[in-house]
């Protein structure tokens, strides 16, 4: 018998049914709950979660917003964030972005539509990493990107100086827990790694964590391990890898697939390391091969494509490498000479390879053999590829192109719309593409968000 009977309504037998206020109520509730989640715009179609967006290759399934005439349709806000060459994050209409000002790293949360802040969270660190060494012109603050999980709402954060915390998005960036890489493993200064003498870098910490499962997965390059796994949840150790390379300068370890096992690829200080992560194998190498540059720059994250690992250099190994991996090793596929990128990581797609270095470049996946290449792009360069098959380049010291890919102009390159956005230091933080927004950054910290899409909001012509 149902408590508190206070409607009759007729079924379909021509009876009735008994409705109580609890079951009134509860319906109510959850509508309401219904209405009160927020709902994405009809032109927000995806946010840009990780390092390199949310499949971790730069490949978007938004479009570019070209319509056939015109491209950047307006600017919504510009902020300031701090000193710093992360790129942002896009969740849920909201931007993440980390700078480092007057001795204190901070993440900014800012609103996607707005830039209005709507809070941050900041800590004491230095400006370069303890053992910092060259470069100090070029760059400053934090390198690494944040990583998002979208199971806990935690967003992780690692400073030059190697502070790795963890921040819940769900309660105004309350810290969870916080540890430092330095003072946890003891990693030495980068050793020089060329013939040539004075060619000692070290930049301090600049890969992203990488979250998979339960785990979040950090190159460490300390003397227990390159690749450390901790627990997302509480940042106690898990695994750590058999191979003890020092951590190189690219934007962090890849996820891939090998014979069906799940593993990780990174391009360390010396090698291109392939590195087991499935239970009962985590940390065992898979493959190793050989890969330094003059100044220990190894700076381009590994690309990966099913099987094969793409990984590129410039200075003295001015080349750009396939790698065919499987559990027996690393087998190469084709190598270019003097076809490379110093900076930035390469996109993958339908047989061809495109990326933004001293030009913006396309090669075929199979043959290695360059197809085309153009456009005014110095050693800042980033790019973004769009689901109607165009390029988004950012590069320079501020520089936005469009340009068609292999599909649209198969044998040269073709340049759709340009416009500089900054003008003062480099781009060294990588494009965003979300919502049909474009953000922006430079190095000094001054964001930028312009709007592609047919619905300009409030967009400064």
């Amino acid at each position: 018998m149902l408590l508190n009977p206070i409607h009759l309504s007729r079924n379909t037998d021509g009876g009735y049914i008994v409705v109580s206020r609890e079951l009134i109520a509860i319906c109510f509730l959850t509508l309401a709950a219904m209405l009160c989640v927020p709902a994405k715009s009809e032109d927000w179609e995806q946010d840009w979660e990780h390092w390199r967006g949310p499949t971790r290759n730069d490949i978007s399934t938004e479009t570019s917003g070209w319509d056939g005439n015109r491209w950047i349709k307006g600017e919504l806000w510009q902020a300031s964030v701090g000193e710093g060459s992360s790129s942002p994050l896009v969740i849920e209409k909201q931007v993440y972005l980390t700078g480092w000002s007057n001795g204190r790293d901070t993440l900014f949360c800012l609103d996607a539509d707005s830039g209005k802040e709507l809070w941050r969270q900041s800590y004491k660190t230095p400006r370069y990493g303890r053992v910092a060494v060259g470069d100090q012109s070029l760059y400053s603050g934090a390198c690494s990107t944040p990583e998002f999980d979208s199971e806990t709402g935690l967003l992780f954060t690692l400073s030059a100086d190697g502070d790795l915390n963890a921040w819940d998005t769900r309660k105004q960036g309350k810290r969870v827990w916080s540890l430092n890489l330095y003072e946890r493993y003891q990693a030495s200064q980068r050793p020089e790694v060329a013939k040539r003498k004075k060619t000692r870098r070290d930049y301090g910490y600049t890969s992203s964590p990488l979250v998979v499962g339960d785990q979040l997965i950090v190159e460490v390059g300390g003397k227990s391990g390159n690749l450390v796994a901790f627990n997302k949840r509480d940042g106690i150790e898990v695994w750590h890898s058999e191979n003890r390379d020092e951590a190189g300068h690219t934007g962090g370890p890849v996820p891939i697939k090998v014979e069906g096992v799940p593993c990780l690829a990174v391009l360390t200080l010396r090698n291109l390391v392939v590195t087991r992560i499935d239970r009962g194998n985590e940390g065992k190498t898979v493959a190793v091969y050989p890969w330094t540059t003059d100044f220990g720059n190894n700076i381009v994250t590994a690309a990966v494509f099913g099987d094969s690992v793409i990984i590129t250099s410039a200075y003295n190994h001015s080349a750009m490498c396939r790698l065919r991996i499987s559990l027996r090793g690393a087998t190469k596929v084709w190598e270019t000479d003097g076809i490379a990128s110093g900076v930035c990581t390469p996109i993958i797609h339908k047989d061809r390879v495109y990326w933004a270095w001293r030009g913006v470049h396309c090669v075929d996946f199979n043959s290695g053999v360059e197809l085309w290449t153009g456009g005014q792009v110095g050693s800042q360069g980033s790019c973004i590829l769009t689901s109607d098959e165009r390029l988004i380049v950012y590069a320079n010291r501020g520089q936005l192109s469009l340009v068609n890919t292999a599909k649209q102009s198969p044998t040269k390159y073709s340049e759709l719309a340009s416009k500089t956005v900054f003008a003062s230091t480099d781009a060294w933080p990588h494009v965003v593409l979300s919502g049909g927004r474009l953000f922006c950054r430079d190095r000094d910290g001054s964001v930028r968000c312009f709007t592609v899409s047919s619905n300009p909001l409030n967009a400064k012509q």
